[in-house]
């Protein structure tokens, strides 16, 4: 890793700790089940997808890590939880955006068809009683949504050859997060079967010895509240910064 790769991961895992603090604490204090609210998601891919794989990887890692300490103070957790889902998650989201072409059709329509797969997991959750009907309809929400943006920008840059999220984007947006959304889920599960968790706002039920459950309602509420500031707000920054850099060259 080169001196300036570092001194962009530090900033990446500032601005991510600092932003994501400071929304936590603010304006988006919601938690589920221990998992809090994070539209600070989106600085990481933004720095994964523009300098590399382990900028993005390593700058929100150490975001995470920061942020927890702050938020729940509980470094074990963090360290085997929320450290390496953001490490691998946002690693994948750099590589599949620098290594698919931007143009690539059938990377714009597997990322629609990726956003409905979990939804199966909100018809279980509502078919079993765990959330109601509003709770249910605001996911399903989020799905229509975010898989509209992905195809319609499709369509218009196969049209135009501009779009608001480009298809490679939306892919490593879309796989990216699964995986890391996956792995704090899994990862949350299978550690209370080992300790408590004696974290805030999770329910009783899930802090020690959690029913498996508990992995898809972890998997769920992290992906569909992440994946739209990814897709709304990653693409327009990584373009302003992609141009700065650019200018920056060209006048270096």
């Amino acid at each position: 890793m080169s001196v300036r790769d570092f001194i962009l991961a530090v900033l990446n895992a500032v601005l991510y700790a600092v932003v994501g603090v400071a929304t936590h604490l603010g304006l988006f204090a919601f938690v589920v089940g221990g998992v809090r609210f994070w539209p600070s998601v989106f600085i990481p891919a933004v720095f994964a997808e523009v300098y590399g794989p382990l900028v993005g990887a390593l700058g929100a890692a150490i975001g995470i890590f920061i942020s927890d300490m702050v938020i729940h103070g509980n470094a074990l957790i963090s360290l085997s939880i929320g450290v390496p889902a953001n490490f691998i998650g946002f690693y994948v989201l750099g590589c599949l955006a620098r290594r698919i072409p931007r143009d690539s059709r059938y990377s714009g329509v597997l990322a629609v068809v990726l956003q409905f797969l979990p939804a199966i997991g909100i018809y279980y959750l509502y078919a079993t009683g765990f959330i109601d009907t509003v709770i249910a309809g605001v996911f399903i929400g989020v799905v229509v949504v975010t898989a509209a943006i992905i195809a319609v920008s499709l369509a218009t840059s196969l049209l135009t050859g501009r779009g608001y999220v480009y298809s490679n984007e939306a892919l490593a947006y879309t796989a990216g997060l699964m995986i890391g959304s996956a792995y704090i889920g899994l990862g949350l599960w299978a550690l209370t079967q080992a300790i408590r968790l004696g974290l805030p706002g999770v329910p009783e039920a899930f802090q020690a010895k959690a029913p498996i459950i508990a992995a898809l309602i972890w998997f769920l509420w992290t992906y569909y509240t992440e994946i739209p500031f990814m897709v709304y707000l990653a693409p327009p920054v990584a373009r302003a910064v992609e141009k700065w850099v650019k200018r920056y060259e060209e006048e270096s």
